[in-house]
Formats: structure tokens, sequence, C-alpha cells
């Protein structure tokens, strides 16, 4: 009898040991079934998944479908699913709840639609939920906060809109919040300081309103606020923001924002600057900033008094924008003086449609300074030789330096280049007039922002009989 029990002891052992060897070797079988319903609700015009038809997803290497083995079941489960870039359409099936193993989920840059599927919301192993550029619409569900894991928060450049649920305060981990280049509306969740662990909150280019939570000062490690065109109709930046002891970047350009500019002197590492396009007033705070300091915009405001001496202090500063405001007194020429040029360094100075009266110091600018006076009394001195080079219609564009420009006026006609493959001029090219098809090269740029690219000139000529 002991006998029997010992050898179906073994055998069950046996068996067992054969189970697991068998769910080694394959997907755990819900999400087999998952994976065939979110590829039924995929367009997948370019055939990327047509190995989605034979053997098993894992061990058969499905385009897009990554896997390892969990200890607990012995079964393979898909840890990322990777579709970025892959022309895809359609929609995101509710079934992506089901893979409760997932890590990553990254459908960038396709052309999905439809709404984000509250499901999405039970995996609470996501780390990475990457659906930026698609055409993404509906409101963000409550369920999405429940990504207790989640890192990367990724939903920028597509069509989301409704307010920003409070549920996303549950966040714990989130390091990267991009919700930029939406329709979102509301206000911002104060709820969202208890964010902790938050690096990058990317809100710009939304339908926001409302006030800025002062309550965002407690966010220790937060490098980058992204506001920029948003309607924060009457409300002011919280003085508090000058306690973000980390912020790298600020930006909350054209967003209807009143009152006075905060003193920023304490953020040690701040580098960019932009509160342009608003209705600020009073003057520019006296103090300071850091020595990091390579981009402050201004421009646009309501801004009056004198220029901060402590500008000069800057020695990384690329650019100074303070035009369209009302501020007067002088221009300490130290700016740029204390400045340590290198051969490709430059430092843009924009002081357009101000009342800006003079300049104290040798005026003697080094040909890696662009300086912009028009519609200033400055413009009218007599006692500053050269000024006039600096009041001129051409420097009364925002971009760069104009000697780039590729048309170049009154020496080449400008409608003569083919208007197919977008042909321009070639200004440093020997032969007059000469027009290429330039090299368009996309740049995904990760913030903080560069204010100047040393320019790229790359000539290729065909010279034909």
């Amino acid at each position: 009898m002991k006998g029997l029990r010992y050898c179906i002891y073994v055998l069950t052992a046996a068996i067992h040991c054969y189970m697991l060897l068998v769910a080694a070797q394959t997907t755990h079988p819900s999400e087999v079934s998952a994976l065939i319903s979110i590829k039924g609700s995929l367009i997948d015009n370019m055939k990327h998944l047509n190995d989605w038809k034979w053997g098993d997803p894992c061990t058969s290497h499905w385009t897009g479908v990554f896997c390892n083995i969990s200890d607990a079941d012995g079964y393979l489960h898909v840890r990322e699913l990777r579709f970025m870039n892959k022309n895809l359409s359609g929609s995101l099936s509710p079934e992506l709840g089901q893979l409760s193993h997932l890590r990553i989920l990254n459908f960038m840059w396709n052309n999905l639609t439809g709404s984000i599927p509250k499901e999405i919301g039970s995996i609470t192993t996501l780390k990475l939920l990457l659906l930026n550029g698609n055409q993404l619409s509906g409101s963000l569900a409550d369920e999405l906060g429940n990504l207790s894991n989640l890192n990367r928060f990724q939903i920028d450049q597509n069509e989301i809109s409704g307010e920003i649920p409070k549920s996303f305060a549950n966040l714990k981990k989130i390091r990267h919040i991009h919700f930029n280049n939406n329709s979102l509306s509301g206000q911002i969740p104060h709820e969202l300081s208890n964010l902790s662990t938050i690096l990058h909150l990317l809100l710009d280019n939304n339908n926001l309103s409302g006030y800025l939570p002062p309550e965002f000062s407690v966010l220790a490690d937060l490098a980058i606020l992204q506001l920029d065109n948003n309607n924060f109709s009457g409300s002011e930046i919280p003085a508090s923001y000058g306690n973000l002891s980390s912020l790298l970047k600020l930006s909350v350009r054209n967003c209807s924002l009143q009152g006075s500019i905060p003193d920023f002197s304490r953020i040690a590492n701040l580098s960019y600057l932009d509160l342009s396009w608003n209705q600020l007033s009073g003057s520019i705070p006296q103090n300071k900033l850091s020595n990091n300091m390579t981009t402050i915009i201004l421009s646009h405001n309501r801004l009056n008094g004198s220029i901060p001496k402590s500008f000069s202090l800057l020695p990384s500063l690329q650019k100074l924008s303070l035009e369209n405001n009302f501020l007067n007194g002088s221009i300490s020429t130290d700016i740029w003086q204390n400045k340590i040029f290198n051969t490709t360094s430059r430092l843009v100075i924009d002081l357009r449609n101000n009342s800006v009266s003079n300049i104290s110091g040798a005026f003697e600018p080094p040909v890696n300074v662009t300086l912009r006076f028009q519609s200033n009394p400055i413009c009218s001195s007599t006692s500053i030789r050269n000024i006039g080079k600096y009041c001129g219609p051409d420097f009364g564009a925002d971009d760069d330096d104009p000697s780039y420009s590729t048309n170049p006026s009154g020496v080449c006609p400008i409608h003569a280049c083919p208007t197919d493959n977008y042909y321009e001029y070639v200004p440093a090219s020997p032969k007059p007039c000469f027009c290429a098809s330039p090299l368009r090269i996309g740049y995904r740029l990760k913030s903080p922002s560069i204010s100047y690219f040393d320019p790229l000139q790359a000539i290729i000529r065909v010279l034909c009989d």
C-alpha cells in the first residue's frame, strides 16, 4: 500500500514538472487571447503584424511582443508591447488590461484614434505608458490613477479633452507627466502636489484655466514645469515657486498671467525662464539668478523700471529677451563684457519697444553679440558711436542673425527656385542664386531648451553641363 502511495506521489510530481515545463514554453492563455483582441482593434496597413498568425506569441517572437517567465506559475508573460512609429491606426483594445504583467506599453507616433481604455488602469505593474503622437481623444479615466508603479505617463500630441483627474495624485512613483499639446480643460488639480517624485510636469498647449496651484512649491524634485499657451486669466505666478529648489526650466508663456515676477534667485540651477506674452507688471527682481541661466524671456508684458545690473553676472547667458515692455534707464555693457566667448557661443539681447535711454560702459560689442534696440530713446542718441547699427529694420524680426537668410532679397528673384520639394537658395554657394532641396532632419528636443544652435550648413552641389 505504501509502495502504491509512493508511486502515485512520484507520478503526480512528474506530471506537475511536465506541466511546468510545458508552461515555461508557452504564453499564458489569457494573454494570448488578449493579444488577438488587441490586433483586432488595430489597422495595420504596413503589415507589421503579419507574424501574429502562427506559433506562440513569446516563443515565436511576434513583432513588438517581449516576454519573460514567471516563477510563480511557470508561464511566459508579456512584459512589453513596442509599436513605436509602425503606421498603425484603429484603436486601443480594452483587453490591454488583461496583460497583468506588462511593464511597457509603447504606441508612440502612430495614427490611433478613440479613447485610452480605462482597463489599462488595472495593469499595476506598468512603468511606462507611451501613447504620444497619435490622434487619441476623449477624457482621461479616473482608473488610470491606479497605476501605482508608473514612472512615465506620456500622452502628448493627441486630442485628449476633459479635466485632469484628481486620482492622478495616486501615481506615487511618477517621474514624468507629458500631457502637453492636447485639449485638456479645467483647473490643474492642486492634488498633484502630492506627486513627490515628479521631475517633469508638461501641461503646455492645452485649454487649462483657473489658478496656478501654489502647493506645487513642495515638489522638491521638480526640474521642469511647462505651462505655456493656457488661459490662467487673473492668476498670478505664486511667490512660493521661488522655493522650487530643483527647478531647471520654468515656462509659462502666453497664459494671461497678471501680478509681479517672483524672486527666483534661490533656485540654484535654474537655466531657462520664459514668462513672455502675459500681463505681468512691476519691476524685474534685482537679485542675481543662477550661474547656469542661459535664457531669460520676459518680453510682451507690462514690466517697468530698470534692467537689473545682476544680469551682468550671468556667465552662461545666451538670450535676454525683454522687448515690448516699459523698461527705462540704462543698460550696462557689462552684460556682454563680462562673458568669455568661444568661437561658437552667442548672446542675443532684445530690448525693442522700451524706454531705454542710455548705455553705461564702453560700447564696443563683440561680433558674438546681437543687440536689438529699435524703438527706444537710445536710438536717437548722437553720443553713442554706431548705435544706429543696432536700431535698423534688419533687426526687427525674432529670428536669429539675418545673415543666415535662405532668400537673399535684392540679389535673387524671390520665386525663382522650384516650389516642389521645398527648394531654397543656398547663400554660401559660390554660384549665384543656386537652388537646392535641403536635407530636413526632425529633432525631438528634451527639456531644458537650448537658446542657440550654431548653424550647420551642408551644401550638396550638382554641376551639370
